[in-house]
């Protein structure tokens, strides 16, 4: 996914300062240290507008005026985060690298992702240097050390990557192509057990501009991205490792941006990280990386470490970073194109839906219902066994349950249930044995009953569902509430937001394949933002995202891209506001990755302080038999923790062992 063309030009922030005098700047900045406290200001300001060359000429001159050495100087008189930063950037890069794989190395564990990060993204040069640098700062061999404090089959792609061989020619063989990912198809996915060596071997050795055509083919002829097959067939570390050499194949910007991302994102920041790459990178790559992050993450690198960071920390990352590409309020061409194979990706990629509640096998309903009754007969519940049943059965099994228990025992089993249990153990299982409908319809009510609606239910429940699943929430819905849900939110809700609402409720969305000239025409009215067209902005996305198959509105959205540089999420973000903003995002959102979309919002109901149960749940239930397998995957990926740990560590009792029966595994 790199962008093209961009050989020859330099693309990192930092670059060499006019007019420089070594002597000059070194005696700046001793007397930026003499005296008692430092001008922090003056230097970060000089460190951090000369390159790396320029800083090594300065360390020299500084030991020859003043027979002290500059670093050592510098680790005196800062601190902290701030020290750590400028400290790196005084570094010659091999040796910064050597630093933090030393760093990485030693002590109590490993820091696998500092390894990963720095050996999967060197060239074979960088690689070279990185070896000579660590021999001569530490007198050990680098090979060695990662031979001593790693293990298995992720010590030894470490090893290969230490090699520095990956082939270099641009020449590429269509036989060897197809060879090679018809190799990584029978070592993975087409047999019992995994090759790890060929693994190894393919995307340890071959050349980048080979692997993209391989990984190409691999698409073709298994039907899955690459990436998806070595989630499925690796495991812990070496599955990490090979992830972020295709990363890095794909694009090596993305990849860092994708880190820096993860570095801010939530409570506290990760600095090893962050500092890292703004140093390893601000020569190499660091506008194609805000290029790549503006686009992905809809927002400039420079804005999220200005929220993210303080002091002269955030002053000297900010001067790294080398510019603001919100401030333009405009896209780059190249990050468009980016976004625009993004949008290529989600059409291509077939990705079968998977549950992670199915049928049960051996379905005894007369065993079942007497499990029940038993486990909720005279003095206290044996909520282990209520939940062993009901998780452990589809919808369909639970519903003939329902009827069984009743027509046994004369009774109502929800309202047993209900006077059973309690908290959120209570709606969890009431809404594991409702029809997917009645619960969705019955979330719909609670979201607009009482003082208040609640926006965010009827959006996430309306802008994700199929048009089968809307018309039977329709009929559940008037049948428990004898009233109509489009005069029920006709009635709750206002303006733009109302009329996108009633559209999505009328379960009447095209099912069709794209249309392209349709698609062109579409994607020109959504970009006229600046249209004295009486028909509003809103109207028109209303027309579009809420009528259109989801496969036209991926090709409309590319279409978009062309004409304008931007997402469109992008573009909604910026035009509108409130409610109409979230709704319109949410359907783009879940035209690209419905199982992000629901990984993002399990996400948000954890993180931080306390849990927001009525989210957990409504998602837990809903998707279950649906798509939960894909949200698991995507949530591990998005959050580098896995959904099943975050809800171990969230919830507890009996509510936390029925989450963890839905959830299904930890991955």
């Amino acid at each position: 996914m790199a962008p093209s063309g961009k050989a020859g030009r330099y693309r990192g922030s930092v670059k060499e300062f006019p007019n420089f005098n070594a002597s000059q700047d070194a005696e700046a900045l001793y007397n930026a240290m003499k005296g008692f406290g430092s001008d922090k200001e003056a230097i970060l300001d000089l460190i951090t507008s000369r390159n790396n060359k320029q800083r090594f000429e300065i360390s020299q001159a500084y030991k020859s005026l003043y027979g002290k050495d500059l670093i050592a100087d510098l680790k005196r008189e800062l601190t902290g985060k701030f020290e750590r930063l400028i400290v790196g950037l005084m570094r010659p890069l091999a040796y910064f690298d050597a630093k933090e794989i030393k760093d990485a190395l030693q002590g109590i564990g490993t820091d696998e992702k500092c390894l990963i990060e720095i050996l999967a993204s060197r060239t074979n040069q960088q690689i070279h240097n990185l070896v000579e640098a660590y021999r001569d700062a530490y007198e050990k061999e680098l090979e060695a050390d990662v031979l001593g404090d790693t293990s298995s089959h992720f010590r030894k792609m470490l090893i290969v990557l230490l090699q520095g061989t990956r082939e270099e020619d641009d020449v590429v063989s269509e036989d060897l192509v197809e060879q090679d990912a018809k190799d990584l198809l029978e070592a993975g996915e087409s047999k019992w057990g995994t090759d790890e060596a060929q693994f190894i071997y393919i995307l340890g050795n071959r050349s980048k501009q080979h692997l993209r055509l391989v990984f190409d083919e691999f698409l073709k002829i298994s039907g899955k991205p690459i990436e998806q097959s070595i989630r499925g067939e690796l495991s812990g570390d070496f599955e990490k490792l090979m992830l972020a050499v295709v990363q890095c194949i794909r694009s090596t910007p993305e990849y860092f941006a994708e880190r820096l991302y993860k570095a801010m994102k939530g409570l506290g920041t990760k600095d090893n990280t962050l500092i890292r790459i703004m140093v390893s990178r601000s020569e190499i790559d660091m506008l194609d990386i805000r290029e790549v992050f503006r686009t992905k993450y809809e927002k400039s690198l420079h804005s999220m470490i200005k929220d993210d960071t303080s002091g002269e920390y955030k002053k000297a990352l900010l001067k790294l970073c080398g510019g603001d590409d919100d401030a333009a309020g405009e896209f780059f061409p190249e990050a468009a194109q980016v976004a625009y194979r993004m949008w290529e990706l989600s059409a291509v990629a077939k990705v079968e839906l998977r549950g992670t509640v199915r049928p049960a096998a051996v379905f005894k309903v007369d065993d079942d219902v007497k499990v029940l009754r038993k486990a909720m007969k005279g003095l206290g519940t044996d909520e282990g066994a209520i939940i062993n049943v009901v998780t452990q059965r589809s919808n369909a099994q639970r519903q003939e349950i329902l009827k069984t228990y009743k027509s046994h025992f004369g009774r109502d089993l929800m309202a047993d249930l209900k006077s059973e249990l309690s908290g959120s153990l209570a709606k969890l299982v009431l809404g594991l044995m409702m029809t997917p409908a009645q619960f969705d319809a019955k979330q719909l009510k609670k979201a607009m009953e009482g003082a208040g609606t609640d926006e965010s239910i009827l959006t996430e429940i309306l802008t994700t569902r199929n048009n089968r699943e809307i018309q039977a929430i329709n009929e559940a819905y008037r049948a428990a509430y004898h009233k109509s849900l489009e005069d029920a939110l006709s009635s709750d809700t206002s303006g733009h937001f109302k009329r996108i609402l009633v559209s999505l409720a009328l379960g009447n969305r095209d099912e069709g394949e794209e249309d392209l000239t349709q698609a062109h025409e579409d994607a020109k009215k959504l970009s006229d933002v600046s249209s004295g067209d009486s028909t509003s902005l809103e109207t028109r996305f209303l027309s579009i995202l809420c009528t259109r198959s989801f496969p036209h509105l991926r090709r409309v959205f590319q279409e978009f891209i062309k004409m304008t540089n931007h997402d469109v999420a992008h573009t909604i973000r910026k035009h509108m506001s409130g409610d109409v903003r979230d709704a319109f995002v949410a359907i783009v959102r879940s035209v690209k990755d419905k199982p992000a979309f629901f990984a993002d919002k399990l996400y948000d109901s954890m993180k931080g302080l306390g849990t927001d149960d009525r989210t957990l749940i409504r998602i837990m239930v809903s998707r279950s038999e649906i798509d939960l397998l894909n949200i698991r995957r995507v949530f591990k990926e998005m959050h580098e923790k896995s959904l099943h740990h975050m809800i171990e560590k969230d919830t507890s009792g009996d509510y936390c062992k029925a989450l963890l029966a839905i959830c299904g595994g930890d991955d």
